[in-house]
């Protein structure tokens, strides 16, 4: 359903997910239902085990709900065949992980453009150029990961994110593996990646200055939406962190 009467680009209605059976069996996710604005960055936070990971991977795919459906850019990728899974997410999704997934052997430049590569596209030139300026790596180019700071890896990541233009880009605890100044220094960049190229963006983090630059503010517990917040304070985050955490 698009999502073009409601603005989402992403939508999940009743999503479960029940890791195992009987009276061992957990259930991650006990009923979610959402809509993921375009143009916005929405952060989703909760204590360990609260399910936020979990949504996270069901809502790009890569993992299947045990029930309910999930629809990106109006197509419902539930039921889909792996093949054709494989393709949504090439065309329609980027990833950013807390310890950047680049491959050893490539440059930051060869890195970046893999998922390119990958769909048999081409990147486009212009935006590229105006890509490597924004995460500030025009003299990193040719440098293998090793040889690069965490912060500098994971700006390649995010360009890697970014390259295909994705309908929905989801980051995981992106600044987790990072000091505070780096971690400043990224969270901008994600800001600066929804303002300057209305990039719809999906951030699950347990730090409340990340969530603080997020346009919305999803709280999970034990399975469930139990807050959402429009755009707040780190001390506001703080407060609805504790209020969660202690009930």
């Amino acid at each position: 359903m698009e999502n073009g009467s409601t603005g989402a680009v992403v939508q999940a209605d009743d999503v479960t997910r029940r890791y195992g059976e009987g009276d061992t069996a957990v259930e991650a996710l006990r009923g979610v239902s959402l809509e993921i604005a375009r143009g916005q960055l929405t952060a989703v936070m909760g204590p360990s085990g609260s399910g936020k990971s979990t949504l996270m991977h069901i809502l790009a795919g890569l993992d299947k709900p045990t029930s309910g459906s999930v629809s990106i850019a109006g197509t419902e990728i539930t039921r889909l065949k792996d093949s054709d899974l494989t393709k949504l997410r090439r065309t329609h999704i980027g990833f950013v992980f807390q310890f950047f997934n680049l491959l050893p052997m490539l440059t930051a430049e060869e890195n970046i453009v893999l998922p390119l590569g990958i769909a048999g596209t081409k990147v486009e030139p212009g935006f590229f150029k105006d890509l490597i300026g924004k995460v500030g790596l025009g003299d990193r180019l040719t440098h293998r990961p090793a040889e690069l700071s965490g912060g500098q890896q994971q700006r390649v990541a995010i360009a890697r994110a970014l390259v295909s233009q994705p309908t929905v880009m989801f980051a995981d605890e992106p600044t987790g593996n990072l000091d505070s100044q780096t971690s400043s220094e990224i969270l901008a960049l994600m800001r600066d990646s929804v303002d300057a190229y209305g990039q719809t963006t999906v951030m699950v983090t347990h730090d409340a200055q990340a969530a603080a630059i997020a346009d919305r503010i999803l709280f999970l517990g034990d399975g469930l939406i139990v807050r959402d917040l429009p755009r707040s304070s780190q001390a506001d985050v703080l407060v609805a962190m504790n209020e969660l955490t202690a009930a």
